[in-house]
């Protein structure tokens, strides 16, 4: 995305079996280092929503959400799960 010397990154759910240019599930987020401050938009539900169901961050997406303010883990519990026993 952007133009010539002035790239804007896509931030994007892809199957991992995918080529790294190939299809994508969904884009959930931007990033732009060329302004200042650098510009970070990451749909905030749309993350969670893909956390919860597996979806495992690149080392470079977990950086972005962790300048952005998220979480490495920021899949939420899963309902009645805590307080569990093995018993």
């Amino acid at each position: 995305m952007g133009s010539k010397k002035n790239p804007i990154w896509r931030v994007v759910v892809a199957d991992q079996r995918s080529p790294r240019d190939g299809r994508v599930i969904e884009t959930i987020g931007r990033y732009n280092a060329q302004v200042e401050p650098s510009e970070i938009v990451l749909n905030e539900e749309r993350l969670r929503h893909w956390l919860a169901r597996g979806a495992q961050p690149s080392d470079t997406v977990k950086r972005l959400m962790r300048a952005a303010g998220f979480s490495a883990d920021a899949a939420p519990v899963a309902a009645g799960a805590e307080g569990r026993s093995s018993d």
